[in-house]
């Protein structure tokens, strides 16, 4: 098994697609566009001396010692589940990750008879190994074609009674949109679908007081599940899902990743009710990222003039060994922006994927144009 593993990984360095866990940063003055603290609450030392001065955190555990089902301390569960509940006017249920809600709750909607699932090409790897782990037939739709969608949806419906249409609200890698009203357009058309929407890259940043494009929809109470983490503009770990009861009850007892897992400490969960509360009312950050996303897009132009810019930006590159190159003269420039490469993305797109935080200063975008300039 060496030789064959040792031949896997020297094939992976060949192609440019090796991959080895970073060094932290050092100098001070590397700018970093790689993160996905997309509020700036990561660095934020005041709102962390506000939670210590709050004393909330003396009465919670560093750690709950078993899964959700078993912990015997529930209450920052609890209290947090009742925020979100509270902000989405439907009920909430927590993970301990994104990858871990994905691949609970689409594993288990996939194992119910007669589903079929049906998914953009470019959603979440975790989203793809739950489909993979539910053992149901699926078909991906061409990216954000929602009439592609529709005609998969309008075949497969002879056979199968329940249609479980899957999509993300910000795409991870390119930044770009989905259209919701669209895909609740197509989940109406089939009675007993289900629509199912990850929004990683959208809660804290966008929709009113950075609830997502889901709630920001009129069309809102037609998406039966929201996906959000906590690991991205919200500073924190873990992840939520918005559902009905019906729904939540039914992942409790099937979502095997809820299920089977010790859950987060629950001195996590109170910090992230305490940073979730407060990021609610901060639109000034949010508007800030506006600013500088719309920046950034004239910096790194898109073929693609219809689509808002967001906070992600990627800069194709289409070969692995040409993207590290890039990342490595930037990295002299002090930017930090690293490649992404095959499997992460297809092959042949091959890119810079270019991540803002509120936290940055326009002068900074200022001098990544001129780097970029020189470089490219």
């Amino acid at each position: 098994m060496r030789k064959i593993i040792e031949s896997t990984l020297n094939a992976l360095d060949a192609a440019g697609n090796i991959r080895r866990l970073p060094n932290q940063l050092v100098d001070k003055r590397t700018v970093d566009l790689s993160s996905n603290d997309y509020l700036g609450l990561a660095s934020d030392k005041d709102l962390q001396l506000g939670f210590e001065e709050s004393g909330i955190w003396r009465s919670s555990s560093m750690s709950a010692s078993a899964s959700r089902l078993l912990a015997h301390r529930q209450s920052e569960f609890v209290s947090l589940e009742n925020k979100l509940a509270q902000a989405y006017g439907r009920t909430a249920l927590l993970f301990n990750s994104g990858y871990h809600a994905n691949t609970g709750m689409v594993s288990a909607l996939g194992a119910i008879p007669g589903a079929y699932i049906l998914a953009d090409k470019l959603v979440h790897a975790s989203i793809i190994d739950g489909i993979k782990l539910s053992g149901a037939p699926f078909a991906r739709f061409r990216h954000n074609d929602y009439g592609h969608l529709e005609r998969l949806a309008s075949k497969v419906a002879r056979d199968y009674p329940y249609i479980i249409i899957i999509a993300e609200s910000i795409y991870s890698m390119d930044g770009d949109r989905a259209d919701i009203e669209a895909l609740v357009s197509v989940k109406r058309k089939f009675p007993e679908s289900v629509l199912y929407i990850d929004e990683a890259h959208a809660v804290g940043v966008e929709g009113p007081a950075g609830l997502g494009l889901a709630k920001a929809s009129p069309s809102f109470s037609d998406i039966d599940i929201v996906v959000g983490t906590f690991g991205k503009a919200l500073a924190s770990t873990g992840a939520f899902a918005i559902l009905d009861t019906y729904m939540r009850d039914f992942m409790v007892n099937k979502a095997r990743s809820l299920i089977f897992s010790t859950a987060i400490p629950p001195i996590n969960a109170a910090w992230t009710e305490y940073v979730f509360t407060r990021a609610l009312e901060m639109d000034d950050r949010r508007e800030r990222l506006r600013k500088l996303s719309a920046r950034l897009a004239q910096i790194i132009p898109s073929s693609d003039c219809s689509q808002k810019p967001s906070h992600i930006r990627p800069l194709l590159v289409g070969d692995p060994k040409q993207a590290v190159n890039l990342s490595q003269k930037l990295a002299a420039e002090g930017f930090d922006v690293l490649p992404i490469r095959t499997p992460t993305v297809p092959p042949g797109t091959d890119r810079l994927r270019f991540s803002l935080s509120a936290s940055l200063g326009e002068h900074e975008l200022d001098r990544l144009s001129h780097s970029l300039k020189r470089i490219l």
